[in-house]
């Protein structure tokens, strides 16, 4: 373990991130105890450079910010091939630790911890900063239950230098908006989604949108309505299932529009709630090597594996979707030929299948502007459960009224 980073004394190391090795160490110009991020420049990686630009990014960004519910950084250097941020030492633990503790936290804890994001990402979204990167890995809660975001490392700064392009998939899969998971240009309103999906699993004990794979997830993201949390979860109060169904809304438009409104509804559903009187453990960190619920899978470790079956604990899958063409195929039925250009991008897909897909993409837009011209859209209530291929019979009844209007006009001629 080294010993001195700039002026900064190392005393132990306290784990390691994605970027590299984050340690305890003192500042002796103000006798400060501080978390030091780093990232080793002299490791030959591939994206490198993209990496030290973001750990930059990080700094810049996490560095404007002035919060309660935001870690402070006080510092960024660099020491020979290392980089490092030094910022603010929260003695407490991750909300995934935490929930890893076993059993579900009380709900007034869970709204307590959410609102307190929420308001923190309000702040961040104020000063045009989209953190990216929302799930329990990334909140701390210190003493009282207070909660700290941490990790801006690929956040969004309207002045920055690294810039994210449109069809490039960054952050945690369970935990990214629809628009994310396409690839789409995204706002704060993305932010608001992955709240909502770290909300649900507090409540509920399990992720909105799950599978073996990251196609399954993408699919259950695009497609998939979970069930409401109180099915899950008899202790969760019928207003929490219409928050969390707005914050998980798939249309940006039907969701929250700012991060303040979605804290403003937790604290009111909070009111309503008696004191549980019980304390969160913020002290005993999970033992090493003890099993834990991870944030995320690998992004793009198993996307054309082909040989295991996508199966989701909120809605079974067929074995025909265990493919990066599958999901496209069934990103086709939702989205337009463009949006289904960027996904491809994204998952790297031969030209072959993407000409397939595009063919799907152009039928399935030709039949749903033609739906939508027939029928209104309808606000599904979050205590309803979706049925199991609701897009495939839809799309069955389109296609059926479209070749009966054919033969009527066929006869009329």
């Amino acid at each position: 373990m080294i010993s001195q980073l700039g002026r900064y004394e190392v005393i132990r190391e306290l784990g390691q991130g994605a970027m590299g090795v984050v340690y305890q160490a003192k500042d002796p110009l103000i006798d400060r105890v501080v978390a030091i991020k780093t990232i080793n420049l002299g490791l030959a990686m591939e994206g490198k450079d993209e990496y030290e630009g973001r750990f930059y990014q990080e700094a810049k960004a996490a560095g404007r910010l002035n919060h309660p519910n935001i870690v402070t950084i006080y510092d960024v250097g660099k020491s020979e091939d290392i980089a490092y941020i030094a910022m603010e030492f929260l003695q407490g633990r991750e909300l995934r630790d935490i929930m890893n503790d076993g059993g579900l936290l009380p709900v007034d804890h869970v709204l307590d911890i959410v609102a307190q994001v929420a308001s923190g990402l309000s702040y961040a979204h104020e000063h045009d900063i989209i953190h990216r990167d929302v799930k329990p890995s990334n909140i701390m809660v210190i003493r009282d239950g207070h909660v700290k975001i941490t990790d801006f490392g690929i956040a969004r700064m309207a002045s920055s230098a690294v810039r994210t392009q449109t069809g490039m998939v960054l952050g945690s899969p369970k935990y990214m908006s629809p628009e994310q998971v396409m690839g789409k240009e995204i706002d704060q309103r993305s932010d608001i989604f992955s709240l909502g999906v770290m909300l649900y699993e507090m409540l509920t004990g399990q992720a909105p949108f799950n599978g073996d794979n990251v196609n399954a997830i993408m699919y259950q993201t695009l497609n998939a309505a979970p069930s409401a949390p109180s099915s899950l979860n008899s202790t969760v109060p019928e207003m929490l299932n219409f928050i969390v169904a707005k914050a998980l809304a798939k249309g940006l438009d039907d969701r929250y529009q700012n991060a303040k409104d979605f804290a403003v509804d937790l604290r009111a559903c909070r009111e309503t709630l008696p004191n549980s009187g019980e304390q969160i453990n913020v002290h005993s960190p999970t033992p090493l090597g003890e099993n834990k619920l991870a944030d995320a899978i690998p992004l793009m470790g198993r996307l054309d594996d082909t040989e295991n079956d996508a199966q989701s604990t909120t809605q079974g899958l067929s074995k025909t979707f265990d493919s990066a063409a599958a999901t496209m195929r069934l990103a086709a039925m939702t989205a337009s030929s463009d949006d289904v250009d960027i996904l491809s991008r994204t998952l790297k897909m031969p030209k072959a299948s993407l000409d397939e897909v595009n063919q799907l993409a152009n039928k399935a837009s030709v039949l749903s502007s033609k739906a939508n011209n027939l029928r209104p859209i309808s606000y599904v209530n979050p205590t309803d459960k979706e049925p199991e291929n609701t897009n495939n019979v839809s799309m069955a009844v389109v296609v059926f009224a479209l070749v009966v209007l054919a033969i009527v006009a066929f006869i009329l001629m």
